[in-house]
């Protein structure tokens, strides 16, 4: 019908209405918005509404997954989540349905079956495949009229780039759950807007998905072609290019402005600052130049060996986003948690002085201080810093860079090459709450120790959550190659036959949740094996393994015809060595 749904526009959302009716309240009526002559009419009575599935030339499709939050219900019995909408930096952190009274197992509650489905089309390594996923349309429930109810401002597009399970809590009582961080695509070529013929075509049965991408958001046709590589140029950012459309004023229903999701244009605040110097903004930064500036940092050398106060602090600041927490923090719980950083991975002879990096970071063009006053010194003592506690932590653009996993990986693997090579990583990571980035393989999920059982020897029973691994990829594979290691060709010898271990280029642990996929697989004797998932040894872009060390190559990878490598998972395997700056 021409429809559009607005980026910030506030819809009614009541159940049942009439789709006739564009209207409803003084707002426009969601379900005449949506009205569709393919299409059932759809629903945001639950926080995951999906629009059923066609079959259609290419295979089944769902059209859209409707996501509504109620900021008003978070933390309640009804609904325990509290859901993140960063939409500043395009990133939503949304929780399933699981509940503490749900009997069932965690991933086959309605909602989380449905995303967990669509999460699995979202992980496509093909276009075709990526042109099947579904879309998921990003609703929050506002206050409209004096009531929470019943009505929803529209947020954007969305693709899911990570999905962990959690141990969530209600009065005391611990439940399992999924969490889904989303990336909210750029809709700016489309004036903000989505075009519900999109919809519409995808619903329907007589179109290919190649005829329904032509009616999709340029945002959505390019992480179609090319996958979640794309998420940095294709992710919502507030700031915009001069000239580029800004989303539009919302009113409330007397008629004042109304702030919505979406913060307007920065502004100078009473300090006379902003968030960024009028050079940064109109300096655009890519992933590349991000880890240019991160191998550049002017640091002090003290006995011939770098200082760690700027590297520490800012793996900090990239904890922060890997976390969903806000970018910022003021200057008190910055100089607890980087002075305790500086105490434990610091230098041995260098002071805990937190104050050095909080202002000297200013100079990376990666760092953005705020609420200091204008005549204050560039290097404010720590007593200036108490009395006024300003805040501190990465830039916007920084910031939207790194809430992609794949250029997160590359830059903690850079600032721990460069800077911190003589770090326990494991500990350094696990004490920043990123586990699993010093390895390929990740860090598994947990075992909960549930009693204690008597005898010779102590036993615990322990209840697990493992990642489920198909058995007939494993010997697949092997098979293939014959149990030889594919970098140095060794089959090891058994007394009933031969040996070998498949390894996982993306891992399968938290936080890479790499696909348990043929193309994701190699097969290596257990000397290698270990040295891949250590980060000893990478793969570069003509197929030659190399020492991440000094990059000495080892020869060629053996392949077979019938085994084809996924350059996106390898790339990703060379992020966390530190070695994909070159690309």
């Amino acid at each position: 019908m021409g429809s559009h749904l607005r980026v910030g526009e506030v819809l009614r959302s009541a159940q049942n209405r009439d789709p006739s009716i564009p209207v409803i309240d003084g707002y426009p009526n969601i379900h005449h918005v949506t009205a569709s002559d393919t299409l059932a009419q759809i629903q945001l009575s639950k926080g995951i509404n999906p629009v059923a599935k066609v079959k259609a030339p290419g295979g089944q499709r769902r059209p859209a997954i409707l996501i509504r939050s109620s900021p008003w219900k978070a933390g309640t019995a009804e609904t325990p989540w509290h859901d993140v909408f960063d939409l500043n930096n395009g990133h939503v952190r949304y929780f399933g349905d699981h509940r503490v009274d749900h009997t069932v197992p965690v991933g086959s509650t309605q909602g989380n079956a449905v995303l967990l489905d669509a999460f699995a089309e979202h992980q496509a390594s093909t276009p075709e495949h990526r042109a099947l996923a579904v879309p998921l349309l990003l609703f929050a429930a506002v206050t409209r009229n004096k009531t929470p109810k019943g009505y929803v401002e529209y947020c954007g597009v969305a693709v899911i780039e990570r999905v962990e399970q959690i141990e969530q809590e209600t009065k005391g009582r611990p439940f399992p759950n999924y969490c889904y961080d989303l990336a909210v695509l750029d809709l700016s070529t489309e004036d903000d807007q989505v075009d519900w013929a999109w919809i519409e075509a995808r619903g329907n049965p007589a179109l290919s998905a190649a005829d329904t991408l032509e009616l999709a958001p340029h945002a959505w046709r390019q992480w179609v072609e090319h996958g979640h590589l794309a998420l940095p140029d294709v992710r919502r950012q507030t700031a915009r290019s001069e000239g580029s459309p800004m989303p539009r004023p919302r009113s409330t229903s007397d008629g004042r402005e109304s702030p919505g999701l979406f913060p307007s244009p920065r502004q100078p605040d009473s300090a006379g600052t902003t968030a960024l110097s009028a050079a940064e903004q109109q300096e655009e930064l890519s992933p590349s130049t991000l880890m240019d500036r991160l191998r550049t940092l002017k640091v002090h050398h003290r006995n011939g060996r770098r200082s760690r106060h700027k590297p520490l602090s800012l793996l900090w600041g990239i904890s922060r986003i890997a976390a969903g927490k806000p970018r910022i923090a003021p200057w008190r719980e910055f100089r607890d948690e980087v002075g305790d950083l500086l105490a434990e991975f610091g230098l041995p002879e260098s002071h805990e002085t937190p104050e050095y990096p909080f202002s000297r970071l200013k100079t990376s063009k990666l760092w953005h201080i705020e609420g200091l006053p204008p005549d204050s010194s560039d290097e404010p003592s720590s007593a200036t810093l108490e009395r006024i506690n300003p805040s501190a932590g990465l830039n916007e653009q920084v910031a939207n860079l790194l809430t992609d996993p794949f250029v997160r990986s590359q830059a903690v693997a850079v600032l721990r090459e460069t800077y911190l090579a003589d770090v326990d990583h494991h500990e350094l990571m696990s004490r920043l709450g990123l586990a699993g980035y010093e390895s390929a393989s990740g860090v598994p999920d947990d075992g909960d120790e549930q009693e204690t059982e008597p005898g010779p020897a102590s036993r615990r029973t322990v209840t697990l959550s493992r990642i489920i691994r198909d058995p007939e990829l494993t010997a697949t594979v092997k098979r293939l190659h014959s149990d030889r290691c594919q970098v140095c060709g060794l089959q090891l010898s058994t007394r009933f036959g031969s040996y070998s271990e498949a390894a996982h280029i993306r891992g399968l642990g938290r936080p890479h949740n790499g696909p348990d996929k043929l193309s994701n697989l190699l097969v290596l004797c257990p000397n290698h094996h270990v040295q891949f998932d250590a980060l000893a040894i990478y793969i570069d872009t003509a197929g030659a393994v190399r020492m991440t060390a000094d990059d000495a190559s080892m020869g060629q990878l053996r392949q077979h015809p019938a085994h084809q490598l996924d350059e996106a998972h390898l790339r990703y395997h060379r992020a966390l060595c530190g070695r994909d700056h070159d690309e």
